[in-house]
């Protein structure tokens, strides 16, 4: 959220056009045009500046959010099936990882950035070169399935991955490996950071993860210790945790509803139906007062999580 607390939604898809939509209404502000692959993962910077995608072309793209212009192209060997800021105001380092099975950190700093082929560098053949930028690999080898997420903590040396060999890994960059792992029941769906949404609440950011039928929560402050571990009825693909509320929101993969549970009694609370295929994402706005969903069906929906007139629910 910025200071005007104006925030802002960016979505995946499979016609290879990302879109940029205001987070309250919902409301279209552009379309990302470069990608020539089926983008399966998009992330903002945390000032809202940048924008990043993952795409099945094998290449990783940033973003200019207010031009709509591609700063950088980096190409990887294979498709790109996350990628995500370091959580600082102006983010440093950017993080890739996907079917090559290798996390990558890309150094913002180290590169230059060009909008067209026409301001490209040029090679001595006088063909126009990509604009790329500095990186390295994370914990070679490491990895045994294709890496589905990747989420920065608060500490910003710390980052976590999860990936298709059914572990969440937590890495030090100074260490330049694994610190802490976890193994889960099946492969995994979303895995995000979920912080409190009061300024003044005690409670600590927690990480979901949603696999299999389970939903995971780990502490967001200390690597690998499990809080809980919460076993649906249903295969689910994505998980959010409101902290402040004590519920969770999941998105099924085997049907097409939305379900809403006590994070303390592991009850179903709320079944929501609208979707016409999985939901595969599911986050909370900034505010905490609203949620946002994206499923197979080419949609996503807005749901209120807040009691009286909110926003478009007048």
């Amino acid at each position: 959220m910025l200071p005007d607390g104006q925030f802002y939604l960016i979505s995946a898809c499979k016609d290879n056009n990302p879109m940029l939509r205001d987070g309250m209404t919902g409301d279209w502000i552009g379309t990302f045009i470069g990608h020539k692959g089926a983008v399966w993962q998009s992330r903002l910077s945390p000032d809202s500046k940048l924008a990043v995608t993952g795409s099945a072309d094998f290449t990783a793209k940033i973003w200019d959010t207010f031009t709509g212009e591609c700063q950088y192209t980096l190409p990887h060997q294979h498709i790109v099936r996350s990628v995500a800021f370091q959580k600082t105001s102006q983010p440093l380092l950017l993080a890739t990882g996907g079917f090559e099975k290798r996390l990558r950190i890309f150094d913002l700093g180290r590169g230059s950035p060009s909008t067209s082929n026409a301001s490209s560098p040029t090679s001595p053949t006088g063909v126009a070169e990509k604009p790329t930028l500095m990186n390295y690999e994370l914990g070679a080898g490491v990895h045994g399935g294709t890496i589905k997420s990747i989420v920065w903590c608060s500490d910003y040396n710390l980052l976590i991955t999860a990936a298709d060999d059914k572990w969440v890994r937590w890495w030090d960059l100074r260490e330049r490996g694994p610190i802490a792992s976890a193994m889960l029941d099946g492969p995994p769906g979303t895995c995000e950071i979920n912080p409190s949404y009061k300024s003044s609440s005690s409670h600590k950011s927690i990480l979901s993860v949603a696999a299999g039928k389970c939903a995971y929560f780990f502490d967001g402050d200390t690597p690998g210790q499990l809080v809980k571990k919460v076993k649906t009825a249903h295969d689910i693909a994505s998980v959010a945790l409101h902290i402040d509320e004590r519920k969770f929101i999941v998105g099924g993969s085997g049907d097409t509803w939305v379900r809403v549970y006590s994070l303390d009694d592991e009850s179903e609370l709320d079944l929501h139906k609208g979707h016409h295929g999985p939901v595969w994402s599911t986050n909370f706005a900034p505010n905490g007062k609203h949620y946002a969903t994206g499923s197979e069906d080419g949609t996503i929906k807005l749901w209120k999580f807040c009691n009286g007139a909110y926003g478009l629910w007048q």
